[in-house]
């Protein structure tokens, strides 16, 4: 249980007697005041987290994984809207090769497949240990309406 003590100046939250937390009071009426000290560690590491910051550790894993991270954020109306799928990109390096996933983001790339989801099934189908399928070469067909080579010099 916790007890709020409010004056003119300041609001206090209590719990067992003892001040727990404590900020100036807003004069406005309707809204809130978050202060980052207040929230859990990982409440505090979100609020303070940058696009900047998400790209530079996936840098960190490898350019794929840096350019995949940056599209995950910039397709996004907002790059908050993001954030969730490149901390799963991200945590993926802990369950896998920081090698497996560069090569996951790179196939994930290629194939246009920007997604945390895509990057997972990738990664536990290995298809980032298969190297990519060759496009085969289709041979320009023989008949008259084929002008050659000459026809434009």
């Amino acid at each position: 249980r916790v007890d709020v003590r409010l004056t003119h100046r300041v609001v206090e939250l209590f719990h067992d007697h003892k001040r727990v937390a404590s900020h100036v009071r807003r004069s406005q009426r309707c809204g809130h005041v978050t202060v980052n000290e207040h929230m859990p560690k990982a409440h505090q590491r979100h609020a303070n987290t940058t696009p900047a910051n998400l790209i530079r550790q996936a840098a960190g894993i490898g350019a794929n994984t840096a350019i995949l991270v940056e599209r995950m954020m910039r397709d996004r109306p907002h790059p908050e809207q993001g954030y969730r799928s490149a901390f799963g990109i991200l945590s993926l390096a802990r369950r896998y090769e920081r090698d497996r996933l560069e090569a996951a983001c790179a196939r994930a790339l290629t194939i246009n497949a920007i997604t945390y989801s895509s990057v997972n099934a990738i990664l536990k189908s290995g298809l980032d240990r298969v190297p990519p399928a060759a496009e085969p070469v289709k041979p320009t067909p023989s008949h008259t309406n084929i002008r050659g080579g000459s026809y434009y010099q």
